[in-house]
């Protein structure tokens, strides 16, 4: 009897082992890089796209915040305007929501692949 008991207490020992091993960790917490976007503000997402609607009436610049944390970039969206983001993927990377954020100035010379390269004559 204390040899069954025995047995059984080593198995339960090694399932609690193996099960604190292969469980995947939690996700961690995404910080916030903004305020939230308003309500009027929405998003449909896939797993190749997230579309992202302006429904306010002024122009919105915004973000998709992720699961795991995956930078987006930030966009300035018009009064009924539409963005394209990254969609969730295969491995489930699903969006959080919308954060409001503050767009890269513009330069003069555009984008700095460009600007390294002169103009042909």
């Amino acid at each position: 009897m204390t040899n069954l008991r025995t047995r059984l207490a080593r198995h339960a020992v090694l399932i609690l082992v193996l099960a604190t091993v292969w469980v995947p960790a939690a996700s961690p917490a995404v910080a916030a890089s903004g305020p939230q976007a308003p309500a009027c503000a929405d998003y449909h997402e896939s797993w190749r796209y997230t579309d992202v609607h302006n429904g306010c009436g002024d122009a919105l610049a915004l973000t998709v915040t992720y699961v795991n944390g995956q930078e987006a970039p930030c966009r300035l969206i018009d009064p009924g305007g539409w963005a394209t983001f990254a969609g969730y993927g295969p491995n489930g990377n699903h969006v959080t929501g919308l954060q409001t954020c503050e767009p890269a100035p513009a330069t003069a010379l555009g984008p700095a692949s460009l600007a390294d390269h002169p103009a042909r004559p």
